[in-house]
C-alpha cells in the first residue's frame, strides 16, 4: 500500500494544511491515508470487501460541522473504493479505547460491539481487551453485577466521572442526550455550586463527603465494605463534590503523594477519591478496583518507612497493615469481576504479589 502514496507523501507531510492540524487529527489523517491507500486499486481483497462493507454499515456520526482532515494524495489513477468522508463519519462514535491493565493504549473499531451495546453512565457491564502476541486484539464485555432477563446491557461510551461535560460529548461524537438516572440527576440540579474558597471549608467538605458515603472506613477499615450510595440521596451541602474540578483535583495530590509522600496525606486524600467513586460510578467499576490497588501500594509504602522510623512503629505499622490489607481485599473483589485485563501480568497479579509482602514470603 505503501507505493500509492509514498512519492507524495514527504510534500503532503510538510504541507500548509497538514502543519496545522491537531495532533490527534494528524494521527486521524495518516491513519485514513493508509485506509484509502490499502482499499484502493487492484488487490483488494473478498475478506477485506467483507470488512470494508461492515464498517460502512455502521451509524455515521452526527453532522456537527467538522470536516475529515486532508489525506495524502494517492499516486494512482483509482481512487477508493468508498467515499472517505463516508469512511471517516464512522470512525468518531464507534471506535473504543483499547486498554491494557486499564491503562489506553490503542483506538479500535469492533463493530459487533457497535451494534450490540448502548450507553448508560452508570453501566451494568464494562469491556475489557485480550491481547496475545501476533493476535488482533480481542473485546470481551463482562456484566459487573447481576443482569435480569430484558434488562438492556449497556457499557459506557466515556468516563462518568465527567459530570459536567459529558453530555456535551454524546451530543458532539454520538450524536444522543443520555438519560440514564445519573444524567437525570444532574439535569435536575440548576447549578452545581462552586467549590469552597478556602482550605479549611475544602477539607470540611472531604470529610463531611467521606461520612455520608463510606462512614466505615473512618472506623474499622478492616470490617470496611465498598458502599453503594445513590447519587439521589446527597444531601444538598455536599453538591458542589459533582463539580468535575474537585476530583481533578483530588486525583493529582493523590498522585502525587502516593508515590513520593506524604503517605499519611495520600492515604487520606484517597479515602475522599475513594468515596466519589463510590458515589459516581456503579458498582465494581473496575476504577474503583485500581484506586484501592493504589491504595493498598501506598499503605505499603508507608509501612516500610514507618519500619525505619522509631517513633512511627508499633501501632501505626499495624494499622497501616490492617488498611494494605483492607484495600487489597476490597480490590481484588471488585478487579476478579472483570478478570485478567489486556496482555499478561497485570492488576491482579500485583495484588498477589503485595499479599505476599504483607504475610512475609
Amino acid at each position: 500500500m505503501h507505493k500509492k502514496f509514498c512519492k507524495r507523501f514527504n510534500r503532503y507531510y510538510a504541507s500548509p494544511d497538514f502543519d496545522r492540524l491537531e495532533a490527534h487529527e494528524k494521527v486521524d489523517a495518516l491513519l485514513l491515508t493508509h485506509l484509502a491507500a490499502e482499499i484502493s486499486g487492484t488487490g483488494f481483497s473478498p475478506s477485506r470487501a467483507s470488512e470494508v462493507s461492515t464498517f460502512l454499515s455502521l451509524l455515521p456520526g452526527p453532522a456537527t460541522g467538522a470536516r475529515r482532515p486532508p489525506t495524502c494524495p494517492l499516486s494512482t489513477k483509482e481512487g477508493p473504493l468508498e467515499d472517505l468522508d463516508a469512511l471517516y463519519a464512522r470512525c468518531g462514535n464507534n471506535n473504543f479505547a483499547i486498554h491494557s491493565h486499564l491503562n489506553t493504549i490503542a483506538h479500535g473499531i469492533f463493530p459487533l460491539a457497535s451494534r450490540l451495546f448502548n450507553h448508560s453512565c452508570l453501566p451494568n457491564a464494562a469491556a475489557k481487551f485480550i491481547i496475545l502476541p501476533s493476535r488482533p486484539a480481542r473485546m470481551d464485555v463482562v456484566a459487573l453485577r447481576d443482569i435480569a432477563m430484558g434488562e438492556e446491557i449497556c457499557i459506557t461510551y466515556v468516563d462518568p466521572a465527567l459530570l459536567q461535560s459529558r453530555q456535551q460529548i454524546y451530543q458532539l461524537t454520538y450524536g444522543f442526550t443520555c438519560s440514564c438516572l445519573s444524567c437525570t440527576l444532574m439535569e435536575g440540579i440548576s447549578r452545581v455550586p462552586p467549590l469552597p474558597a478556602s482550605e479549611d471549608a475544602l477539607k470540611s467538605l472531604n470529610t463531611a463527603l467521606r461520612l455520608f458515603v463510606s462512614p466505615s472506613f473512618d472506623r474499622d477499615v478492616s470490617e470496611a465494605r465498598l458502599p453503594a450510595r445513590p447519587l439521589s440521596d446527597i444531601p444538598s451541602h455536599l453538591v458542589p463534590v459533582f463539580q468535575e474540578s474537585y476530583l481533578t483535583k483530588l486525583s493529582g495530590t493523590f498522585s502525587s503523594t502516593s508515590h513520593d509522600g506524604p503517605y499519611d496525606i495520600a492515604l487520606d486524600v484517597g479515602l475522599t477519591v475513594l468515596a466519589i467513586y463510590s458515589l459516581i460510578y456503579p458498582p465494581n467499576y473496575p476504577q474503583i478496583g485500581m484506586h484501592l490497588l493504589e491504595m493498598a501500594k501506598t499503605a505499603w509504602n508507608a509501612i516500610i518507612i514507618a519500619e525505619q522510623n522509631e517513633d512511627l512503629a508499633g501501632t501505626a505499622e499495624m494499622d497501616l497493615e490492617k488498611r494494605a490489607r483492607a484495600y487489597l481485599r476490597l480490590s481484588s473483589d471488585v478487579l476478579n469481576v472483570l478478570g485478567p485485563e489486556g496482555d499478561p501480568g497485570g492488576p491482579l497479579e500485583e495484588i498477589q504479589v503485595l499479599r505476599n509482602l504483607l504475610d512475609g514470603n
